[in-house]
C-alpha cells in the first residue's frame, strides 16, 4: 500500500496553523507515508486573515495564539520569503518540511514572528539544522514556489476547490478528501477516519 498526503495551506493563515495537529497525526499514524506540504503564497503584504478569523480557529481548535500576535493579527502579512523556504525544503530536505512548519508556526502564532524577512528566520533555520541559500529570502517567488503553485493548481482542479488548507490522502490509485473541518478540535480522530476509509477500499 503506498499512500500519499497533500496538505494546501499558508503558513500565516489560522486555518491552516489548526489543521497542521491532523497533518502531524496522520505522519505519526502512517510514517512510511510521503508528505507534501504544499504552500499556496496566499498572503503577499496586502491583507491578513484577521482578527474574526484567528478568533474562530483559536474556539473551534483550541490552539493558543501569543499575544504579540494578537496585537498585529490585523496587519499585512507576506508569507513569500516562507513559500521559498518550504519549497527549497521539499526539493532538498523533504524529511525536515513538517517539523520546519511545525517551527515555523510556532514562531508566527505563539511568539509573533512576522517572518518577513531574513533575520526573522534564523533561529529557526539554526533549530532544523536547515542550510537554504540567500536567494530564498527574496521577495519574490522562486522557481520552486511556482512549481509549487502549479502543483496546487492540478490538485484544485482534480477536487473542485481552490480554497485551502486543503487535506488529500492518496492510497495506491484512491484519493481520500478529508475534510480537516471536522477534527479540529480533536487531531487524532482523523486517524480513525482515514482508517475506516482506507478499509472501504480494500
Amino acid at each position: 500500500m503506498t499512500t500519499e498526503l497533500y496538505f494546501i495551506y499558508d503558513s500565516h493563515c489560522p486555518w491552516s496553523y489548526a489543521t497542521t495537529p491532523l497533518v502531524n497525526a496522520l505522519q505519526a499514524a502512517y510514517p512510511q507515508m510521503t508528505v507534501h506540504l504544499l504552500h499556496s503564497a496566499h498572503y503577499i503584504g496586502t491583507d491578513s486573515a484577521g482578527e474574526a478569523q484567528m478568533a474562530a480557529a483559536a474556539k473551534i481548535s483550541g490552539l493558543k495564539f501569543g499575544r504579540d500576535h494578537i496585537r498585529y493579527v490585523n496587519s499585512p502579512k507576506n508569507s513569500i520569503k516562507t513559500a521559498n523556504l518550504m519549497a527549497w525544503l521539499q526539493a532538498k530536505q523533504p524529511e525536515k518540511q513538517l517539523v520546519t512548519l511545525n517551527a515555523i508556526q510556532r514562531a508566527h502564532f505563539i511568539e509573533g514572528n512576522p517572518l518577513d524577512n531574513k533575520h526573522d528566520f534564523n533561529a529557526i533555520v539554526e533549530n532544523c539544522k536547515l542550510s537554504p541559500s540567500n536567494k530564498i529570502f527574496k521577495d519574490e517567488l522562486s522557481m520552486e514556489a511556482e512549481y509549487v503553485l502549479e502543483n496546487i493548481i492540478e490538485i484544485q482542479q482534480v477536487i473542485g476547490t481552490t480554497g485551502f488548507p486543503v487535506l488529500v490522502m492518496t492510497v495506491d490509485d484512491n484519493a481520500i478528501f478529508i475534510d480537516h473541518s471536522l477534527y479540529l478540535n480533536n487531531p487524532q480522530a482523523v486517524v480513525a477516519a482515514v482508517e475506516k476509509e482506507i478499509a472501504a477500499i480494500k
